[in-house]
């Protein structure tokens, strides 16, 4: 039993450690999937207050649950106060669990985002993966007698320091500059023109449509041979037949457009050039008493001879902001775009992409913007 509980507490430990880190490279994207289920169960009318609030404050909650993975993990492998560490894992799995069973049978959410986005895995491996994980952290927490330490309290404790310091650095790194390994599909390298097209392996969804008409106060439902010009009209019903498959491009709602309502996303990625995209998700939360995206703009104009334009989804605000310190002249075009388009595209506001026609060459964070115009 002491070499099974053993090798319970070796892959529990390890794997806490490996979901943990493997989000802590991309903070932002867990706090997105977060709030995409505090919005679901807002819209149901669960405690829609909490959970507007806790929306709002997603992003904390995800690096401290990061964290707290991490941390858990290495606790337990270096066999640190273990009865609390098998409890807060017991509480923890038993959170995994109700998100990842909600997912899958609901059907609400696509994905649980357990590894983040660098491995995506479907809802019903996660599911399985997180009754497994349950199972052998219930066979810790009733056999805790068996786990001793690795090392002496104070080599134990140094090395939980270094955890804790490590995996908060990392994420408050990240967060300021751009995650380090990006999984996404605007990562550098790839061509945002053909990923915004249908795969071509799709298959549609396929529907059946039901027409509704009115005579005499008698309604019918008619599929093939409509009545005739006595019936009126009234509604259509849509039923899924058989459901598609991978008919959703990779990259989707990701377009440009003009303050007049012009879609231009076609023009600017058919460009035979290098120029540049300044991602400006919105103006809540941009960087205080900073002028970057103002010097980036004008290298761009004056030294680079580079094309620069703004896409945003406040194009008013956004407006606002530098009617007053650049150039009419100098003034970048400004691009509405979807809000959780940019969110995908760019984890740091702001973000500027260096494009090569629709191939992302390269790809800055405002606390970098500094390479940029060195170029």
């Amino acid at each position: 039993m002491k070499v099974t509980v053993n090798i319970a507490r070796v892959l529990v430990g390890a794997l806490f450690i490996f979901s943990g880190l493997v989000k802590a490279i991309d903070p932002l994207g867990l706090a997105y999937k977060m709030q995409e289920f505090f919005e679901v169960w807002a819209d149901e009318g669960i405690m829609k207050g909490m959970m507007m609030w806790l929306h709002s404050h997603a992003l904390l909650f995800s690096v401290t649950m990061i964290s707290l993975e991490v941390i858990l993990g290495v606790a337990l492998l270096l066999g640190i106060g273990k009865k609390l560490t098998a409890w807060l894992l017991l509480l923890l799995m038993l959170l995994f669990t109700f998100l990842t069973s909600y997912v899958l049978f609901s059907g609400k959410i696509r994905a649980c985002g357990c590894f983040g986005d660098c491995i995506p895995l479907t809802p019903i491996q996660t599911f399985t993966k997180d009754i497994i994980l349950l199972l052998l952290v219930l066979l810790i927490l009733f056999k805790t007698d068996l786990i001793k330490p690795v090392f002496s309290s104070r080599i134990n404790i140094l090395l939980l320091s270094l955890s804790i310091a490590g995996v908060v650095f990392l994420q408050w790194w990240v967060l300021k500059h751009l995650p380090l390994k990006d999984c996404l599909p605007y990562k550098v390298g790839n061509d945002l023109y053909k990923l915004r097209q249908m795969p071509a392996d799709a298959v549609q969804d396929k529907y059946s449509y039901a027409f509704i008409y009115e005579k005499d106060g008698v309604k019918k439902e008619f599929t093939t041979d409509l009545p005739d010009s006595s019936w009126k009209y009234v509604d259509r019903k849509q039923t899924l037949v058989q459901k598609g498959k991978n008919n959703v491009p990779l990259i989707n709602d990701f377009s440009f457009t003009t303050e007049s309502g012009n879609d231009t996303t076609e023009a600017i990625l058919g460009q035979e050039k290098e120029y540049y995209l300044l991602f400006i998700k919105t103006m809540d939360d941009y960087p205080k008493n900073w002028d970057g995206d103002i010097a980036l703009i004008t290298a761009a104009n004056i030294y680079q001879k580079r094309s620069i334009y703004i896409v945003t989804a406040q194009p008013d605000k956004v407006k606002e902001r530098f009617a007053t310190k650049i150039k009419k002249e100098e003034m970048p075009l400004i691009l509405t775009c979807d809000v959780t388009a940019i969110k995908t595209a760019a984890r740091a506001n702001p973000t500027v992409f260096l494009m090569n026609g629709p191939i992302v060459k390269h790809k800055w964070s405002w606390a970098d913007f500094g390479d940029v115009i060195k170029r």
